[in-house]
């Protein structure tokens, strides 16, 4: 079972240490963990994401609540939110693969971003789900380099 945490902290020094530290001790997984201000510069946005069972679950927002840098935690699933990864991913291509690559990126809507005579870098925002998609459609077509952000998330709008 995943979860999403989008967790609100103190904009200082040390809390993401303090954070990483409360799973790493607690062996609590982190899937993916991405952090910003927010519109108050006091303020960050951590949003991370966590698998385990539901037991497991309870626990991490338990501990995190007891945190003092944390003001506020707001959870919730992958369906009941929007989810979005930003990732660059570079590929080598040649004259019989480089229409290949370009209709995989037109079909996942990911944009040529740089190009060489031997080499380009498509970038792709999307659902975490999509991401790995991309990835596995290019992994036969040698995949140079990938960098990803963690996943952001945001709850759906509600009337």
């Amino acid at each position: 079972m995943k979860k999403i945490y989008s967790v609100l902290v103190e904009n200082r020094s040390g809390v993401l240490a303090k954070i990483a530290g409360l799973f790493a001790r607690r062996c609590f997984n982190i899937d993916s963990l991405a952090v910003g201000e927010t519109d108050d510069t006091a303020v960050s946005c951590m949003t991370i994401v966590s698998s385990g069972d539901e037991r497991t679950i309870e626990q991490i927002e338990k501990q995190l609540n007891k945190k003092l840098d944390v003001i506020k935690i707001k959870t919730f699933d992958e369906e009941a939110s929007i989810p979005r990864e930003l990732m660059l991913i570079k590929v080598k291509y040649n004259k019989s693969n480089r229409s290949d690559i370009m209709e995989i990126a037109s079909a996942m809507k990911a944009d040529i971003v740089d190009m060489s005579s031997t080499q380009m870098m498509l970038q792709i925002c999307d659902r975490p789900c999509r991401i790995q998609t991309l990835i596995k459609l290019l992994k036969g077509i040698s995949i140079v380099e990938i960098a990803r952000t963690g996943t952001l998330a945001l709850p759906r709008c509600s009337e």
